[in-house]
Formats: structure tokens, sequence, C-alpha cells
């Protein structure tokens, strides 16, 4: 051990910056200061979502004065419906069952916050026996006889 000679240091090789470190405003101007060669490129968007960009498009449609929204069922088809299934004495739940549907879209219905279907105005129409669409809203429903 007395022959190991502890002043000599050997350097097998010095570890650069990290890319951190690299990307600093200190390492940047360090690197200036020696001469060397230093590159800087501005990205495009960098660090943003681009998901939700404001494009001149969008600002357009948000100054648009027109509102765009789904229409409701009307409360007055609502009425027919709470009616003509208080005639035959059902719950909603009973007429919801009668038409494969959930009791939900019954209320939905009845308070004019569905979005009509006509499949499922149909067979509301059937179940109450009462029209629901068209000019005679209200009216029976004639049944519809079969040509042959």
């Amino acid at each position: 051990m007395a022959e190991s000679d502890w002043d000599t240091v050997t350097v097998l090789r010095k570890k650069g910056p990290t890319a951190a470190q690299a990307k600093s405003k200190q390492a940047i101007t360090t690197a200036q200061r020696r001469g060397e060669e230093v590159q800087t490129s501005k990205k495009w968007a960098a660090g943003q979502n681009k998901q939700h960009l404001v494009t001149k498009n969008t600002a357009k449609l948000d100054r648009e004065t027109e509102e765009l929204h789904h229409d409701r069922v009307p409360l007055e088809v609502g009425k027919v419906i709470q009616q003509g299934r208080q005639e035959k004495g059902l719950t909603q739940k009973d007429l919801a069952t009668k038409i494969n549907e959930k009791p939900q879209v019954i209320a939905d219905y009845e308070c004019g916050r569905a979005i009509p279907n006509n499949q499922v105005m149909g067979k509301i129409e059937r179940a109450i026996g009462l029209k629901l669409r068209g000019k005679d809203i209200g009216q029976p429903l004639e049944p519809k006889t079969k040509k042959k």
C-alpha cells in the first residue's frame, strides 16, 4: 500500500452538461463568452395544447348570434302524452314497459326535455291511441287497415 501514489489523478472522461443544464440561460451565456457556437431555434406552439388552439373560424363561430341547439318535444305533445296515459290508467313506468322503453324516456317526453325520435313517438301513439305528430296533435289515432 505504501507504493500507491495518491497525488496523481487520472481523469478518463469529463461529463458534459445535462440537457437541462445545457438549455439554461447561464449555460448559454457561458458558452457565448467562450466563443463556442450556440444554436437557438424557436419551436412553433411548443408546450401548448394544440387541441384547444383558437383559430379564426372558432372566433367567427363565437361571434355568431344564432344559437345552435337540438329541437325538443313541444310541451303540448308532453301534455297530450300525459293526458292519454292517465285516461288509460297507466303510470309512466307502465307505459314505458308497454313500449319497451325506460321510464325516464316517458318522463323526458312529458316534460319536453327529450329530443323527438319518430320511432319512440310512434310507439307512444299506438300505446295511448292519440296522435302526437302532424297538425292534428291530440286527435284519436285511426287504425290503419291492411291492404291485400
